[in-house]
């Protein structure tokens, strides 16, 4: 076979597969933005298979193709709310501890995040309440990854369960407030930045070093 032949060939069906895998990728996140516009809206239980498959256009047996089970579709919306925070609120730091700038850059990220997606963030923040495991996994792995940039903070203070307490309560404060604030909005978010990174500068001053 010609050797021009042969590679139109090899490049045709690369392709193909790739806008395959793109139309397969490009559904399953349009699925994923319904689940958490559902879920977010709604409770777990209000919300059936075959409403799921109505509002996103699809059968049932297509929408089992990418999720298995209502239960599987739950925990993708949670596990991508996840995802998305993370992403959205990573800064980047010129060195290995973060400045006070960086910190609050972070801070102002995490709340623009909640103020644009309050309902995924409720889900996020409220999905460990429930009995399944895997969903509670995924908020407690969250959790972990804002208390180990919140640890990078504290670097010069000792690895100990009084730190570990102290980080771990300083993450519940923050999700506490942004809720509060997201509903209320007695604070403006430069403020309320200003109010999250002095919380955390205090509360390290409280550890024994």
């Amino acid at each position: 076979m010609d050797d021009s032949l042969l590679r139109s060939c090899y490049e045709g069906g690369v392709t193909q597969a790739a806008r395959s895998r793109l139309g397969v990728d490009e559904r399953r996140k349009q699925l994923l933005d319904l689940a958490l516009e559902l879920f977010g809206n709604r409770s777990y239980d209000e919300i059936s298979i075959d409403e799921i498959a109505k509002e996103a256009g699809i059968s049932k047996g297509l929408l089992y193709h990418y999720f298995p089970s209502k239960r599987a579709f739950f925990v993708a919306a949670v596990e991508a709310a996840a995802e998305r925070l993370l992403e959205s609120t990573e800064v980047e730091t010129q060195g290995e501890v973060p400045t006070l700038d960086e910190m609050r850059e972070g801070v102002t990220r995490y709340l623009d995040y909640v103020d644009r997606h309050a309902r995924n963030y409720l889900l996020l923040v409220r999905g460990g309440d429930g009995v399944d495991e895997e969903v509670r996994g995924i908020v407690d792995r969250t959790r972990l990854a804002f208390l180990e940039r919140v640890r990078a903070a504290a670097a010069l203070l000792p690895k100990s369960p009084e730190v570990d307490i102290t980080l771990r309560g300083y993450i519940g404060y923050v999700e506490t407030v942004s809720l509060e604030w997201v509903e209320h909005k007695r604070l403006t978010r430069d403020a309320l930045a200003d109010l999250i990174v002095r919380q955390c500068i205090a509360l390290f001053s409280t550890v024994q070093l």
